[in-house]
């Protein structure tokens, strides 16, 4: 069967192309999003991981700028601010660099989205920040959707920013340290916020097949969102690699971490993989599938799949479980 497209709200980089790298071109910028579209992701948010403000100044306007080109309109829908404001602890904060986490700041939000164009769509910040509150209302406000992640949050903390206008969260199960008390945490947390979708990276390394079935059972496949959180250097052989967020190893599992930390950096994955790693496992329906890879990441940033450019061919072989792409499109 066909089906409408596959839309992905966290891609970092992908084929050595850092978009938070300090030496981003837009000749750079602008392959690799043709090479996100050519390998089957129908539209997708370029995403900035917490950087210092030289690469938000440099970056943030070339990405601005390339997604007015007519080439990309219905593609590239806008910007996901991974941070800077997210929580400095060690495996909260994941692969970002400790030194560039800024403490929520409101002013400093509205520079970044000046930079943007306002082409912002969605920002992942940490719900158990100082501030939070206020700067997501200041979000909301701008009509950005606002997601959180990257904390050691719990459940007062997310009720407080589910009123101030939350309704997400980034990546459940991961950022967050490897060790966690066992009742008391973020993930708990955030399975039981029913207000708050959940978007999951299902590449196969970042969750178990058990958590992933336990969040999807958990929140219904109508909350819960697929991304790829594909890093600079998806779609490369494995080897190592240095990045804004330091060196990497890729093995040839497909896993991706930094050597130093043991934690995973990103994903090598697409959004077309992503997908098929989560239809191979068999519990969830077709139906619930394009829900979480189409519809519902377009309904977190307030999209219609009229928004999008949908003359990519995808197809879902029901009986193999498999997402494929077909040639008769400008990105086949």
């Amino acid at each position: 069967m066909k089906i409408p497209g596959l839309v992905d709200l966290q891609v970092n980089g992908y084929r050595g192309v850092d978009f938070s790298g300090t030496d981003l071109t837009q000749e750079d910028f602008i392959g690799a999003c043709r090479q996100v579209l050519q390998a089957g992701t129908t539209a997708f948010l370029p995403t900035l991981i917490t950087s210092p403000d030289e690469v938000y100044e440099r970056n943030l306007p070339v990405i601005a700028g390339v997604l007015d080109r007519e080439e990309f309109r219905g593609r590239l829908p806008g910007i996901h601010l991974e941070g800077p404001f997210i929580s400095p602890q060690q495996g909260a904060r994941g692969a970002h660099p400790a030194k560039w986490i800024r403490k929520p700041d409101a002013d400093y939000l509205k520079q970044l989205l000046d930079r943007a164009d306002n082409k912002v769509k969605l920002i992942t910040i940490a719900a158990d920040l100082d501030g939070a509150e206020y700067l997501a209302r200041c979000a909301a406000d701008r009509g950005i959707a606002i997601s959180l992640g990257h904390h050691l949050a719990d459940e007062a903390d997310l009720r407080r920013l589910l009123r101030a206008g939350a309704t997400a969260l980034t990546h459940l199960g991961n950022g967050v340290p490897a060790v966690l008390p066992r009742h008391n945490n973020p993930i708990w947390a955030g399975l039981a916020a029913d207000e708050l979708s959940a978007m999951i990276i299902t590449d196969g390394h970042h969750l178990p097949a058990s958590l992933l079935k336990t969040i999807i059972r958990t929140k219904g496949p109508k909350r819960c969102i697929v991304v790829s959180d594909a890093s600079p250097p998806a779609g490369l052989e494995p080897g190592t690699y240095e990045t804004q967020a330091g060196r990497v190893i890729l093995e040839q599992s497909g896993r991706l971490y930094n050597p130093a930390t043991g934690y995973l950096a990103g994903s090598s994955a697409t959004m077309l993989q992503c997908m098929n790693h989560l239809a191979s496992l068999g519990f969830v329906d077709t139906g619930a599938l394009v829900d979480m890879g189409f519809y519902n990441p377009l309904k977190l940033i307030g999209l219609s799949p009229a928004d999008i450019v949908q003359d990519q061919i995808i197809e879902f072989d029901e009986k193999k479980r498999l997402f494929y792409t077909l040639k008769g499109s400008k990105y086949p």
